[in-house]
């Protein structure tokens, strides 16, 4: 019956079949609205009226199905947050579509006239194969029942398109998958990609294969990957099953390779490592020598899920950052924190300086947040621990010069002389820090007005280095889904046939987009298995570690020692 339903769907978006439509979602007596938007029956994929609206402090989403009744789903944890993101809210980005608008969004994606942002980071699916099989992972080939890796030619051509994006050409791509170190040709196609001009190459992997193969870490690193994005759920075996035993090791091959950029990428999960979030920045900082910051992404619940689940589970990007602050005993505030298109006033900036156009991130601002926070040590027992954290807020008025840059921007659109414009910033820098305040080792003032005066962004890996930054991003689910989002996303994925699909379709709406492209492009298992060897997949291609010679390593005792007694307490 399910993949009936499936099927069916699939060809009444073909045959542009699409149900629309449905009763407008009332907004009670207790309830603020806060804005209607579009959303989506996770039955039927009905494109349905929604409201957002306020109750008891929190936000909620909320649509009328006239086959399925009434879906409402928690959208943020803190009402009062929410407003504060939508203070920072900014035009979206006229981009020149690659498909045109045959049906209404989300089923139209690829992209469509109606987006409102560039692509930020493209991911390419590499493979959909993995030599893990972790019990909530929905996505690799044994359960898909096909093996989807592009040729190295199809990547190319898929790059080529991201190249051609206007007005601001794609610049970032990352590796994705499955896990896509299995691909033998990875560090040629890493070289192929930066090539095609793509100055930026992230690498999302588990990174195991590295234990196997400590080489290819350098060999990706020297072809030209600049960061990796490494799996990371929880500094405990209990949160981190898919790879808490081989980090350790990963760290140090990294160390050895000069992999100095990884980010640790955890999913969060209410009640499964909601109490590590704390203890997952402590271990960044105390590896700041080659780990760069940490996005959480909060859990998206895929497929079918009963309420009563979702509510146990469920967790929104404010709920996270209030478990931070809580666990950081307050360095890392709520306040510190800003939604993506924050930083849009700096790309404004350089756009009124420059007269051409620059990458943006306008995207819708429930869609992500972010800080950077300054780690300080200290000695415990001849041990290395963090003392504190000192956020960026705490010595930078970000909002006031935000407010002081965007004036300017003005200024120059109405034809004041930029150099002038220029020295004006760079005099009144001073207002809006406080070098009391500011991290040992850091001239902010200094680094600004090298930036702003001799676009001189050597200095900037100085910050950089000293830092660590901290990220969310809460991709939807089909019971959370805001239509509105979708048109502000900039994280997409390339396609085989030469689509740019936003991630919140391209994987919510697996059946339409990941899913049917990917088994297009596909080959099933069976002829995999005898085209490139039956140990390519199934049984004999996963990963089986040794616990217990790797908890006996130096480098698992080194790096864990911080961490250990909140384990061996439970």
């Amino acid at each position: 019956m399910v993949e009936q339903s499936v099927a069916e769907r699939v060809v009444r978006v073909a045959e542009r079949e699409i149900p629309i439509g449905g009763p407008t979602p009332s907004v009670r007596e207790g309830e603020k609205l806060l804005r209607r938007t579009l959303s989506l029956c996770p039955e039927c994929y009905r494109l349905l009226p929604a409201v957002v609206f306020e109750r008891d402090g929190k936000v909620f989403i909320r649509r009328v199905c006239p086959e399925h009744g009434e879906i409402e789903e928690l959208y943020w944890g803190d009402a009062r947050f929410y407003e504060r993101a939508f203070r920072f809210e900014v035009p979206p980005m006229k981009i020149e579509p690659i498909v045109p608008m045959t049906a209404p969004c989300p089923f139209s994606c690829g992209l469509c006239p109606a987006h409102g942002d560039m692509t930020a980071l493209a991911n390419i699916v590499l493979t959909n194969r993995c030599n893990l099989d972790c019990w909530y992972c929905f996505f690799y080939a044994e359960r898909a029942g096909f093996v989807y890796e592009p040729s190295l030619e199809q990547i190319r051509q898929m790059v080529r398109v991201l190249r051609r994006e206007r007005p601001v050409p794609g610049l970032a791509v990352q590796l994705t998958g499955g896990e896509p170190t299995l691909r033998e040709d990875l560090v040629d196609i890493i070289r192929m990609i930066k090539g095609e001009g793509v100055r930026h190459i992230q690498l999302n992997t588990h990174g195991i294969t590295f234990l196997q193969k400590p080489e290819l870490m350098r060999q990706v690193r020297q072809a030209g990957v600049n960061t990796m994005y490494l799996s990371f759920d929880g500094v405990s075996p209990k949160t981190n099953v898919k790879n808490h035993w081989e980090i350790p090791y990963i760290l140090d091959i990294a160390r050895e390779s000069g992999m100095t950029s990884i980010v640790l990428v955890p999913t969060v999960i209410n009640g499964f490592n909601t109490h590590e979030l704390g203890d997952i920045i402590r271990f960044a900082a105390l590896n700041i020598d080659v780990i760069r910051g940490v996005n959480f992404q909060p859990i998206s619940l895929t497929g079918r899920v009963p309420r009563s689940e979702r509510e146990r589970l469920r967790i929104t990007i404010p709920d996270v950052i209030r478990l931070i602050e809580e666990q950081t005993n307050g360095q890392i505030p709520m306040d510190a924190w800003y939604p993506v298109p924050f930083v849009t006033f700096f790309s404004d900036l350089v756009e009124a300086l420059t007269g051409k156009p620059q990458f943006k991130m306008t995207n819708h601002p429930a869609c992500g947040a972010a800080t950077y926070v300054f780690p300080e040590f200290e000695r415990v027992d001849g041990e290395r621990r963090v003392k504190r954290f000192v956020p960026i807020t705490d010595f930078i008025d970000v909002e006031g010069f935000r407010e002081y840059v965007l004036e300017k921007v003005e200024e120059l659109r109405a034809g004041a002389n930029r150099w002038v414009t220029l020295l004006k910033i760079a005099a009144n820098l001073s207002r809006f820090i406080d070098r009391e305040r500011q991290p040992e080792g850091i001239n902010v003032l200094a680094l600004m007005r090298h930036v702003l005066l001799r676009r001189n962004y050597d200095a900037l890996a100085e910050f950089h280095y000293k830092s660590l930054f901290l990220g969310m991003m809460h991709f939807m689910d089909l019971y959370n889904y805001d239509v509105q989002r979708v048109m502000r996303c900039n994280i997409h994925y390339l396609s085989p046939d030469g689509r740019v699909i936003p991630f919140c379709t391209f994987n919510v709406l697996p059946d339409l987009y990941r899913d049917y492209i990917q088994r297009r492009h596909g080959v099933p298992l069976e002829e995999y298995a005898r085209t490139h060897g039956a140990k390519m997949i199934g049984p004999e291609s996963k990963y089986r570690r040794d616990v217990k010679k790797l908890e006996a390593g130096e480098p698992y005792k080194r790096t864990y020692a911080p961490f250990m007694h909140l384990w061996k307490k439970s």
